[in-house]
């Protein structure tokens, strides 16, 4: 950007903070008194950029357990530059620990970002988080309040290793403990391994939902170029965390916002990272809902026309054999995008201050093994494709990079779930007529059903197919999938079964076809049957009568519109509060 193309800097009356601070009046005196309270010279804040730091730090988030200490590193940043830091904690959503799922609440701490900033004296906001659904409510939430901000992601945790073996979090989680089951591992073998295999704080270390969502943070711009791929234990985590704070000042004072740098070709530049990545299939969920934040369109297509143009690069669990910490050293996400440069729209602009044809032209890859090049991609099959047909209407998903070859395209008989509680009591039930043709249904793990659409989509298989070795069936349900897992699994089948999708007309003995390769999911019951169940279909009666479940049966939309609140989406924005 050369000095012409430069906005005008901004004067310290200008700034959103002055409004608390500068104004005449007892309330204006009131503000600066409380802040002397605080120990706080007048001159510290008054006249300098006050820079929010949005903390989702919490004792029972592992990912997030160093998150304390990056706000000091921040702090630092901002202090250089000239700026006033103050941090504000915002829910953790600790992936693991949260029930029944954090998807439950991402709309909430997207909520509390955006009133958050909004009802404090704040020019600019650092946002730090990097668990699965931190980072879409914490981007979700600033896109709204849309004042200058930068993600600064919490990183993926160091490399895992169990008897000479790269452990992978959640990847292994799943295949050690199908094994233990099968009677392949010990008890002890599996208390060992539970020990070992998550060997530092940050996020999971395979391109699960957190890595794959920082990334297509990264890609569209919203943090410091690379920033995503940085280990969490890594010197140059904290480096990066102080450099989030000096920028964020400038930020401010250039007026550089969410909206200035969220286009079109931003998104494009995501869906194609995502497809490169082979990203989790959450994604196609949580990069719609960013979208539409900034009235941007979107749909399901985008993900499936971007994953046919490019092929999955990054050789990463659970499409690959190696974990973030290998893809840091081999390049990084830079390095990624570079690879795919020629799809890329290089115009766009990054929260640094320089456009990606800037960034990617000191972008290099130094292992070849890890960051593959087109012509020698990780699979020959896409990281993600949209499914349609009368079992899915409005769409499903499945990520063929990690399916099985044989079973991409299937037909099977339907064995159907109607709950989690009862997948779980009935799955290894001796008398359950189920073999390795089977297709298993899981319904009622929708948005509204579960509540929240848990990561339930990787249905367990029975003991007594594991014994035999059988490692996969065709699984479909209207629930998501951890990103870290794998298999054949349909998922976020749309609408979803408890608002009345035909999911919820399935009946065990059906016969459902998948045909990836089509892109086909068809329940293969005559349009005269499936009416005549229609009829006899009754709506689940209200599960919330109070709280915050009742705002989710009401307002949350569908899986291919992004699981956002439909009061979120649109309309003007809201006001700035009245400083009386």
């Amino acid at each position: 950007m050369s000095e012409n193309e430069r906005p005008p800097r901004r004067e310290p009356g200008e700034l959103r903070s002055a409004r608390w601070y500068s104004a005449g009046g007892m309330r204006a005196f009131a503000h600066r008194q409380r802040m002397q309270q605080m120990g706080f010279r007048r001159d510290e804040f008054m006249g300098r950029p006050v820079i929010a730091i949005v903390n989702t730090w919490s004792d029972l988030s592992p990912c997030h357990a160093h998150l304390r200490e990056r706000a000091e590193a921040v702090k630092r940043g901002i202090l250089r530059a000239g700026g006033f830091p103050v941090e504000l904690p915002a829910m953790s959503l600790g992936e693991v620990m949260v029930k029944p799922t954090t998807m439950l609440y991402r709309n909430f701490l997207a909520m509390e970002v955006e009133e958050l900033l909004r009802q404090h004296p704040i020019d600019g906001a650092v946002l730090l988080g990097g668990c699965d659904k931190t980072t879409p409510g914490l981007v979700m939430g600033a896109i709204s309040m849309n004042i200058p901000a930068i993600y600064c992601p919490a990183g993926p945790m160091l490399n895992g290793r169990w008897r000479g073996t790269k452990v992978g979090a959640g990847t292994h989680t799943r295949k050690y403990w199908d094994d233990y089951r099968a009677g392949h591992l010990s008890e002890a073998e599996m208390v060992e391994i539970e020990g070992i295999s998550t060997r530092s704080p940050g996020t999971c270390n395979t391109m699960g939902t957190a890595s794959t969502m920082t990334s297509i943070a990264d890609a569209l711009g919203l943090m410091l170029p690379g920033a995503s791929s940085i280990p969490a234990m890594d010197a140059a985590h904290p480096r990066m965390a102080s450099a989030c704070g000096e920028r964020i000042v400038e930020m401010v004072w250039s007026d550089v916002k969410p909206l200035d740098i969220l286009t079109a070709g931003s998104v494009r530049n995501a869906l194609h990272v995502d497809a490169a990545l082979g990203g989790s299939t959450n994604a196609a969920v949580h990069l719609v809902a960013i979208a539409r934040r900034a009235g941007l369109a979107i749909s399901l297509e985008d993900f499936d026309e971007a994953a046919r143009q490019t092929p999955v690069l990054a050789n990463i669990f659970p499409a690959g054999d190696a974990l973030m910490e290998d893809f840091f050293f081999a390049g990084g996400l830079t390095g990624l995008m570079s690879r795919i440069a020629d799809r890329l729209d290089l115009d766009a602009m990054t929260v640094a201050g320089l456009s990606w044809r800037e960034v990617l032209a000191k972008a290099r890859v130094d292992d070849d093994t890890v960051i593959r090049p087109l012509d020698r991609p990780v699979v020959d099959r896409p990281a993600i494709a949209v499914l349609r047909g009368n079992l899915a209407p409005d769409g499903a998903v499945i990520k063929p990079s990690a399916a099985s070859d044989h079973l991409l395209t299937h037909r099977g008989r339907a064995v159907v779930f109607d709950s989690h509680a009862e997948l779980n009591a009935r799955i290894d039930d001796p008398d359950l007529a189920i073999d390795e043709t089977s297709v298993l249904v899981l319904r009622g793990a929708g948005p509204v059903g579960a509540p929240g659409m848990p990561e339930w989509g990787a249905l367990p298989l029975p003991k007594r197919l594991l014994d035999r070795g059988i490692r996969d069936l065709v699984r479909i349900s209207d629930a998501r999938m951890s990103g870290t897992h794998y298999g054949t699994c349909v998922l976020h089948v749309a609408p979803e079964s408890h608002v009345g999708g035909p999911l919820a007309l399935v009946q065990t003995g059906d016969e459902i076809l998948l045909d990836v390769p089509n892109r086909r999911l068809e329940l293969l019951v005559s349009d005269e049957e499936l009416a005549r169940r229609r009829a006899g279909w009754q709506p689940p009666p209200q599960r919330f009568s109070r709280g915050y479940g009742v705002i989710v049966e009401r307002h949350i939309t569908q899986a291919d519109k992004g699981c956002d609140f439909d009061f979120l989406e649109a309309g003007a924005a809201i006001p700035e509060p009245e400083i009386f």
